[in-house]
């Protein structure tokens, strides 16, 4: 079992992700319980999505905007009302020195004591979570964690240009990954889920009734393996100490 900060411990956390959608698939319920908890959650999307969607009457070019939107409003859902984006293009996310400065400088700017990002490992056995943007996300989130963001030395202009002081998150949990040792029971915000996975109806509006029994069971199975009571709904999480 991983050791994990109390949630009473925690005023902040960031999630940085790939793709609009990807917390509410791997974390909207987890995030509306630190929301609810007091928890101030701060998003941020490496990519507007520009390359998802499913209908081709829909031009390329309002994509993106219509992605921000869907995602602004799954994470008022949730309880989050600050979303940030760095506006890299879909599909071609590299873990670069430049996104790692500019996770660091949000790291910075947030002063999160807890960061949830996308796993940089491949899962073999469910490929759709181990898109290439979610592992670089993850691969870049982790090195901007750990050492960029608490080495004041690492980026300089951070702090002698933004006059960003160095910060050092506590604790890091990846979702989405081959492996997990940590669970979060979200049976009484499964609602709360659902309601976020369709606001980004670009996305889930064909899956129709499919939507909610496919991830009830997703969560049925990250519950079993917990080794929770029947019926009960899990997300699944490696967190990682940064100490």
């Amino acid at each position: 079992m991983a050791n994990v900060l109390d949630d009473s411990e925690i005023s902040r956390a960031l999630v940085v992700m790939a793709h609009p959608d990807d917390v509410d698939f791997g974390a909207a319920g987890t995030v509306a319980r630190w929301t609810a908890r007091g928890i101030e959650v701060v998003y941020l999307l490496v990519t507007d999505g520009d390359a998802g969607g499913f209908d081709d009457d829909v031009p390329r070019e309002r994509m993106a905007p219509m992605r921000r939107a869907e995602q602004e409003a799954a994470a008022a859902v949730a309880g989050v009302r600050d979303v940030r984006w760095l506006g890299y293009p879909d599909g071609r996310v590299e873990a670069t020195l430049a996104l790692r400065r500019d996770i660091a400088r949000v790291i910075r700017q947030v002063r999160p004591d807890r960061v949830l990002t996308s796993s940089p490992d491949r899962d073999y056995t469910r490929i759709s979570p181990s898109h290439p943007d979610h592992r670089a996300v993850g691969s870049a989130t982790l090195d901007a964690v750990y050492p960029d963001a608490r080495n004041p030395y690492a980026f300089p202009e951070l702090l002698a240009e933004e006059k960003l002081e160095a910060w050092t998150a506590r604790e890091v949990w990846l979702s989405a990954g081959p492996s997990a040792d940590h669970h979060v029971d979200v049976t009484d915000e499964f609602d709360t889920k659902i309601k976020a996975l369709r606001a980004h109806a670009s996305q889930t509006e064909h899956m129709g009734d499919r939507l909610p029994e496919m991830v009830r069971e997703w969560l049925t199975a990250n519950a079993q393996r917990a080794g929770l009571p029947a019926g009960r709904l899990a997300e699944a999480f490696l967190v990682v100490p940064t100490a």
